[in-house]
This record gives C-alpha cells, structure tokens and sequence, in this order.
C-alpha cells in the first residue's frame, strides 16, 4: 500500500503562481510512476503531469509550459510548480501513484485508470 498526502494548494490570482506537493509513504516510493491529475467542478477528472522512475516527465498540452513537476527521490515527494495560472487551472488536484508488479515505472501515461493509489486532494482556485 502506498499513501499520499498532497499539500500546498490555495487561491491565487490570473497569472500567479503556486506550487503543490506530494508525498508518498513508501520506501518503494521510487519505483512508481507519480502524476498530477485534477477534476473542475462539473467536468471529468484529467491527467496534467507525470514522473516516471527515471525522471521522465509527461504534460498535459494544456500545461505545457507553465507547469512544472519533479521528483525528490531523498524526500520521497513530487511536487508540481504551476506558473501563468489561469482561472480554467480552478480545480481539486490529486497525486497518483502507479506501480509495476516487479519492475519500475519506465513510461509515465496520464491514463487515470492505471494508476493504483490516489491522495485526498488539494484545491487550486485562479480567480480572474
């Protein structure tokens, strides 16, 4: 079992910045795939970024650019810089986690349907 807690969202306005973390309570931790998904009100929950084992970093096209996720290893937390905020950002953000019977997380996907273990979430708001 894998626990994650998220931490650091808030409100903010057009064109700020915040930045949320994740923390995970496995000494596995490194062998998972961790990804940032968030649900709006009213619309269906989507993938935004994604860390796989090795560093490697996928983004939703509508982040790309403004948002930033890494992963320390050390800490066991991947956190998510967002930059350039934008009232659609408004959402409940969750961090997931996604593991490999045997093996590491090679190739991160924003699939919400592979990943095994999901947070509580935190909530982001981008006023205009």
């Amino acid at each position: 079992q894998v626990q994650l807690v998220e931490s650091g969202g808030g409100s903010v306005q057009s064109g700020g910045s915040l930045r949320v973390s994740c923390a995970a309570s496995t000494n596995t931790y490194s062998r998972y795939c961790i990804a940032w998904f968030r649900q709006a009100p009213g619309k269906e929950r989507e993938g935004v970024a994604g860390v796989d084992s090795f560093s490697g970093e996928k983004y939703a096209d509508s982040v790309k650019g403004r948002f930033t996720i890494s992963r320390d290893i050390a800490k066991k937390t991947v956190d998510l810089q967002m930059n350039n905020l934008k009232p659609e950002d408004t959402a409940m953000y969750y961090c997931a986690a996604r593991g490999v019977a045997g093996s590491v997380c090679g190739a991160v996907r924003l699939n919400q349907k592979e990943y095994n273990f999901w947070g509580q979430g935190t909530q982001v708001t981008v006023s205009s």
